[in-house]
């Protein structure tokens, strides 16, 4: 469910590990699969399946979970933010521990695991990657620098990219580990059109897909810091922006999912990059 629950949505993990048998190269995961909604020895055993039927090209992210009508709708808790942290927190230390430890125990305040040696290990080494998302505040920036292998944001500028990468540099340090270990990764909007006038169209294709009713104007003069709009050129100039600010890959949502032009032409601005 995300903003129309009657258009529906499949099992993330199900769907995945049914992705990874018909699919040869591309990376394959969640951003994100919140903490609240699976206890985390199913989740790291979901994960650990898909893994095997990918060969290894499974990501898991993580997150504290946030839209309260999903959880009210599927009869999960949805507690207050500092209780779905300490949830965060305990998940990603049990999945680790289950991916790494031939005997791993776990005693907190929301989960105990005893003894447990759970095979098969995942194929990538040491595990697959672990991301966690937040919005940039202390607790999630934290436990990143612990657990993760990237810190994933939703819709910042660079601006507030660059401030970002400075904090996971410190918090790193604060646990002893290098900061260039922890990537910074942004997931935001891409509109992108041949000219000017293909964009505007395809701005206007995207808000009636996503029954908006802001006009493209609007919506680009609201969005256009925090999201890859206009031409490929445009496009081209924002992702250098955000690669200056220490972002190291960009998840770019595709909200009218029926233009595949517009995904090479996505391509084509992300290959201008490198």
């Amino acid at each position: 469910m995300f903003n129309e629950p009657t258009h529906g949505s499949l099992d993330a993990w199900a769907t995945l590990s049914g992705l990874a048998a018909l699919t040869s190269t591309l990376r394959l995961g969640t951003m994100v699969s919140p903490a609240t909604f699976r206890h985390p020895s199913a989740l790291a055993k979901m994960v650990v399946t898909a893994d095997h039927i990918s060969g290894g090209r499974v990501e898991l992210g993580l997150g504290a979970g946030w839209f309260e009508r999903e959880h009210s709708g599927y009869g999960f808790p949805f507690s207050k933010t500092s209780t779905r942290m300490k949830v965060l927190a305990e998940q990603l230390e049990i999945v680790h521990g289950q991916w790494t430890s031939d005997d791993f125990s776990f005693a907190g305040d929301h989960y105990t695991i005893e003894s447990l040696n759970a095979l098969p290990k995942p194929v990538q080494s040491p595990h697959p990657p672990l991301i966690v998302g937040g919005a940039g505040k202390k607790g999630s920036v934290d436990l990143a620098a612990r657990w993760a292998d990237e810190y994933n944001t939703v819709g910042p500028t660079p601006e507030r990219c660059a401030e970002l990468r400075g904090d996971l540099d410190d918090a790193c340090r604060r646990h002893g580990r290098e900061p260039s270990s922890l990537a910074l990764s942004v997931m935001t909007t891409g509109i992108v059109g041949i000219n000017q006038n293909e964009f505007q169209e395809r701005v206007r294709g995207m808000l009636r897909a996503a029954n908006n009713d802001d006009s493209p104007e609007d919506f680009v003069r609201e969005s256009r810091s925090e999201q890859v709009l206009g031409t490929v050129d445009e496009a081209v100039e924002k992702l250098r922006a955000y690669e200056a600010a220490g972002v190291e890959r960009i998840m770019l949502q595709h909200l009218h999912h029926q233009d595949l032009d517009m995904v090479r032409l996505l391509g084509a601005a992300a290959a201008a990059v490198k």
